[in-house]
């Protein structure tokens, strides 16, 4: 399927710019969702005429189905969405505030589901679309550190795959993209550990705009990493622990740079 207009949530910054930015070198028309509309319309403005950007809380179903209608007013109708928006907050779950458990919830997961939905009431009626869900290596491979957000990204795969399942023959497609450890602010304050090293945003929105050309699946970036994290997965726990503790991933997440991830924090702070 040729994909021309595309809508990105989370897209001004980390991955979801990069893909912007992508999107667009490959010719095609983008819509910019982020909280705030002001950004989004700068970031939009830098990417040229085939870019527009609006304000997005992903957590509100009424501004997610707002955006996509103005998207599909300004560039029209939309050929694929993609979930990006996210948020990860690296500590002991026990001391883990309910509000920011609660926080990562309705972005992670509860943002990606209603943008699904959404797409999929437009997508179903013209036989065809693409969804294309940001989940992450801790899909697969949860760590120490990061108990929310392996729980909003483990339900992302599951969920993006029982979407796959009832889809088929439908024309849609749906993608989940796996990430490593990505040079992101998100990322902040970690530091890489033998045997592994930080992809770049740039090389997962190549990866992604690869996956609206080819109708992709699952994907994961770096491309060997799926080969761990599908060994992990489904090796008995004993056995992921001990794979986890030699390449330094048992406790990477607690060993987190303070100043970092306090500007990090910042920023997510904005979203409350």
């Amino acid at each position: 399927m040729d994909v021309a207009r595309v809508a990105i949530t989370g897209g001004t910054r980390g991955i979801g710019l990069a893909t912007a930015q992508a999107c667009v070198r490959a010719g095609m028309s983008v819509a910019i969702g982020a909280r705030s509309g002001t950004q989004s319309a700068a970031i939009a403005e830098q990417l040229g005429d085939r870019a527009v950007g609006f304000g997005l809380d992903v957590r509100n179903g009424e501004q997610f189905e707002a955006f996509l209608a103005r998207s599909e007013e300004h560039i029209g109708p939309l050929d694929a969405l993609i979930n990006n928006a996210g948020i990860v907050y690296i500590g002991s779950f026990v001391h883990e505030d309910p509000a920011d458990t609660q926080r990562s919830l309705d972005i992670n997961l509860s943002g990606v589901m209603t943008g699904t939905r959404l797409a999929l009431r437009r997508f179903l009626p013209r036989g065809h679309g693409h969804i294309v869900n940001m989940a992450s290596a801790g899909g697969q491979v949860a760590l120490a550190g990061e108990a929310t957000y392996a729980a909003t990204k483990h339900a992302v795969v599951g969920f993006t795959r029982a979407i796959r399942a009832e889809t088929r023959g439908t024309g849609v497609r749906t993608t989940i993209v796996m990430p490593g450890f990505t040079r992101t602010e998100m990322s902040g304050g970690l530091e890489t550990q033998r045997g592994m090293r930080f992809v770049s945003p740039d090389a997962v929105a190549d990866a992604i705009v690869t996956a609206l050309r080819t109708g992709r699946e699952e994907l994961y970036v770096p491309r060997e990493l799926g080969t761990v994290a599908r060994l992990v997965a489904g090796t008995p726990p004993w056995i992921a622990d001990r794979i986890k503790r030699a390449f330094g991933l048992d406790d990477i997440l607690f060993r987190a740079g303070a100043d970092a991830r306090r500007g990090y924090l910042r920023s997510v702070e904005r979203l409350s």
